[in-house]
This record gives C-alpha cells, structure tokens and sequence, in this order.
C-alpha cells in the first residue's frame, strides 16, 4: 500500500486482482508504485546525461538569445563586447607596462599583454557566470522540471558565443600591433601560420575547465551565499599566478620557485601560455603545458559534474 501524495509523474501503474467487489463492503485497492517517480527526485548519472542531450536545443536557444539581448540598453550595443577587452587592455599597458614596466625582458609585449587580458576575462567570466547560474535563476529552477545543469552549462556556451568577436579583434590586434618595439621588449617578427591554429583545441580545453569549475561553484552558491565572495578572492590569485602582465620567471628569479610550480600547474597560465606560443613565438610551446590543461580539462568536468549531479535534489529548494 501506498498513497499517491507526493508522487508526480503519472507513470503506468499495475492494478493486482482483487477478490470479487460486492455492494456494501470496502474494496481495497493495490498499486504497485515501482514506475512511479517522487518529485524532484535525482535521477541516475546516465538518466541524468540523457536528459541533458534531450536539452542540447535548449541550450544553444538560450545561449544565443540572451548572447543577443546582452547590451540592449547601450547605444553602442554589442561594440560593447568589443571596446570592454580594448579599453581594459589599454588600462594595464599603461598601469603595468609604461608606469611599471613589468614587460621589460618580455618578446613582443603588447602581444603577450593583449593575450593576457583576452583570455583572462573570458575565464573568469565564464566562470563567474556559470557559478552564478543557480541561485540567480530560482524561479526557473522552482518552476519547470528539467536537467540544472543546463543552466550552468547554458552560462558557459553563451560566454564563448559572446567571446567570438572579442577573439578576432584580439587576434587582429597581435598580429598587427604584438610585435610593436618597445624600449627594454625584444622584437620578435610574428608570420601568420599554422600554429596559430592551435588556439582553438587550446579554448576547448578551457571550456571544459570552465564547465567544471561552474558546475562544482553552482552548487556551492546554491546552498551558501557567502562562496561568492570567496570566488571573486579565488579570481585575484589566480590573476597574479596566470603571468597575464608579467613573465613567469619574475618569481623564480626571485628565489620563490614554489610560486613558480604552482604557476606551471595553473590551467590558466597553461592556456595563456599555449596561446602566446602559437601566436607570437612561432610555435615555441612546452609540451607540458598540454598534459597539464589535459588533466585539468577531464578531471574538472568530471568532478564537477558529478558534484552537481549529486546535489540535483537541492536545486528547487526554498532558500
């Protein structure tokens, strides 16, 4: 015996025989509840990944469409997207590279400050974003009944959609302006050429570090506020352990090798680094760099997905 309280989906139920019904006696009825599904219940990893796929449309509609609505109340609309990185470039040449001169001994340095803060803003807003997915979408979330990991993976998808154009205008400017002399930068001449061609299995690595990270921080905002401001915290180290404005034996020569390796092991120095090779140094990248993003690529989306599978119940909840 079992009520039908609490039970949500109207699966097929099996109905036992029953001894004959006559006038005036109680009739008790037998269900057999094993198809029945309780509300909001998680469902099995490979259910789980199945429904996903089912919302592959989902994903790419939702993407695109906010993709399209960002900036709509700006004059300049999605120039946005484009002057936002420019203008934020231009701040750290100035800041880090004519006031402070932390390019000096560094080949090609606007090339390698304009990959630097490209890619730096692209990672962490997608991070950012992904993390946020969750608790700034409740009403959705307590509303429909689908996979939630399609919002936080939906997050990531529309940070590369909107990153398109930010990727030309970087790659434009390297390649016009990266190897621009400056005074204490070695000059070194960029060609255009294959390598150049490495930059896009070096993003998709990223995004599935990106997708990951999301997925593992969704979770963690959803059941606590405060982890937030722990991830803006998060961001500034890794800001100053990725070398987006300076050369990363600037700790070593510094004597402090520890920072060094921890450098080496950062999925995002590795991506800065991959980039910079391909694009400004004629393909002179260190094999390591890729092990390194490899690992980080699989075991990210993998711990961070099943956290979040694991925590599916939690979503709808009333904070």
């Amino acid at each position: 015996m079992m009520t039908l309280e609490g039970l949500m989906m109207a699966a097929p139920t099996t109905e036992r025989e029953t001894p004959a019904f006559t006038a005036g006696q109680q009739r008790t009825v037998q269900l057999d509840g094993t198809p029945l599904v309780r509300v909001g219940a998680r469902p099995g990893l490979l259910q789980y990944l199945r429904d996903i796929w089912r919302f592959r449309h989902f994903l790419y509609y939702d993407s695109h469409s906010r993709v399209s609505s960002a900036n709509s109340y700006d004059s300049l609309g999605r120039l946005w997207m484009v002057f936002n990185p420019i203008l934020f470039g231009s701040a750290y040449f100035f800041v880090f590279g004519i006031l402070l001169e932390t390019g000096r001994g560094i080949s090609n340095f606007i090339g390698y400050l304009v990959i630097g803060v490209f890619m730096f803003r692209f990672f962490t807003s997608a991070v950012n974003g992904g993390s946020n997915a969750i608790a700034g979408n409740q009403k959705v979330v307590q509303a429909f009944n689908f996979p939630r990991a399609c919002l936080v993976l939906s997050s990531t998808i529309r940070e590369l959609f909107s990153s398109v154009p930010v990727f030309l205008v970087m790659a434009g400017l390297v390649y016009l302006l990266g190897d621009t002399p400056l005074e204490g930068s070695p000059r070194i001449e960029i060609h255009l050429n294959w390598h150049w061609l490495l930059f896009f299995p070096c993003v998709a690595l990223a995004l599935l570090v990106m997708a990951g990270w999301s997925l593992a921080l969704a979770r963690a905002v959803n059941a606590y506020n405060d982890v937030k401001h722990l991830i803006s915290f998060g961001t500034r180290i890794l800001f100053y352990t990725s070398a987006v404005f300076f050369h990363p034996d600037r700790w070593a020569n510094a004597g402090q090798d520890w920072i060094t390796t921890i450098m080496h092991h950062n999925p995002l120095f590795c991506v800065l680094d991959i980039i910079r090779g391909a694009w400004l140094y004629d393909g002179d990248i260190d094999p390591y760099r890729w092990v390194v993003l490899g690992a980080w690529a699989a075991g990210s989306l993998i711990i961070g997905f099943l956290i979040f599978w694991h925590g599916e119940e939690t979503y709808g909840r009333e904070r």
